[in-house]
């Protein structure tokens, strides 16, 4: 609880109410100073977010164990002791896309180690006097910017104006063509990968928040219209991509930590297998909970609705990789 002093001036600064004890009757403010040095401003966020009574972890430890019993909590009215969907949800994702932000990725620290192997290669070639020619093609064969064996604007243009009817591109196919080939000229692989990658790091919060309505409104269409609201199907919703991101969270956490102790990374990839099937299960016995349904109609559902989803989910992504791609410099 805050220990912030409580003022002398029994007027609410929300409402005007008058405060007898110390929080407010009316609307439920805390009468206590307004100005607090940054201190209490970190120790209020805390408690804020802990909801005073150790909520947080209450929330997270069922979000994790105990598939839907936040959905049913919320939706009965049951909402003090634990924190609130949306809350929960943009928590999670902060501090998931904070750690992913700061910890460098593997496919690029990959891409890195290959490009010094190859400069060592180099190197190597020059200190055995190869000729110029065989110089040459090692490098076009390792470090060449033309690694989707593209025709240049050039031939396409001499395609568009002399070639057949067949060979040549459509007005979207030319615009299309143009783009990737100004990509690959103008960026190595490295590049690409790095530049997506941060693009798409900044850019997933929005793409799970397009999903997250689709997702409600297919389980909409599968469920009872009288006896369910897309409100409650929204609220389920928000605390599976919670629990998935939050399983994300662990495990990336856990791969760092043993990521660094050698031998033991063995562990984390058993960790991480055990998360994975957590993960795919999960949906079914939350499911089966919130809706109420027979166990063979809950899997019947689950299986369709994850198949519908993971079909919904594919082309947004791919539409996203398409659109990052053309949009890189």
């Amino acid at each position: 609880m805050s220990h912030s002093p409580i003022r002398e001036d029994k007027t609410c600064l929300n409402c005007r109410h008058v405060v007898e004890q110390k929080f407010c009757p009316n609307c439920g403010q805390e009468n206590t100073d307004s100005r607090k040095t940054f201190h209490h401003l970190f120790i209020h966020f805390f408690e804020d977010l802990t909801h005073y009574e150790n909520a947080f972890w209450k929330t997270i430890k069922n979000l994790l164990f105990k598939p839907a019993t936040l959905t049913k909590e919320y939706l009965s009215g049951r909402r003090l002791s634990y924190l609130a969907p949306v809350r929960l949800y943009i928590f999670i994702s902060f501090i998931t896309f904070l750690l992913i932000a700061l910890f460098p990725n593997k496919v690029t620290d990959q891409l890195t180690k290959s490009e010094k192997e190859i400069s060592s290669s180099l190197e190597k070639v020059k200190t055995k006097d190869l000729s110029y020619k065989d110089k040459s093609y090692f490098k076009s064969k390792t470090i060449d910017k033309s690694y989707f064996k593209l025709k240049t604007m050039k031939e396409i243009d001499s395609i568009q104006k002399y070639g057949k009817e067949k060979e040549k591109l459509s007005d979207f196919q030319y615009w299309l063509y143009e783009k990737v080939v100004h990509v690959t000229e103008n960026n190595t692989k490295k590049q690409i990968i790095e530049k997506f990658i941060e693009s798409f790091v900044h850019n997933i919060p929005k793409i799970l928040f397009i999903i997250m309505p689709f997702f409600a409104f297919f389980l909409w269409l599968f469920h009872d219209k009288k006896k369910w609201y897309y409100f409650d199907h929204g609220i389920f919703t928000l605390h599976y991509f919670s629990f998935l991101l939050l399983i994300f969270l662990i495990l990336f956490i856990i791969e760092k930590i043993f990521g660094l102790l050698g031998p033991l990374s063995v562990i984390s990839d058993i960790i991480t297998f055990a998360g994975v099937l957590w993960m795919s299960y999960y949906f079914y016995p939350a499911h089966h909970r919130f809706y109420g349904e027979s166990r063979i109609v809950s899997f019947v559902k689950s299986v369709v609705l994850f198949f519908i989803n993971f079909f919904f989910i594919l082309f947004l992504l791919t539409f996203y990789i398409l659109y990052t791609f053309i949009n890189l410099h």
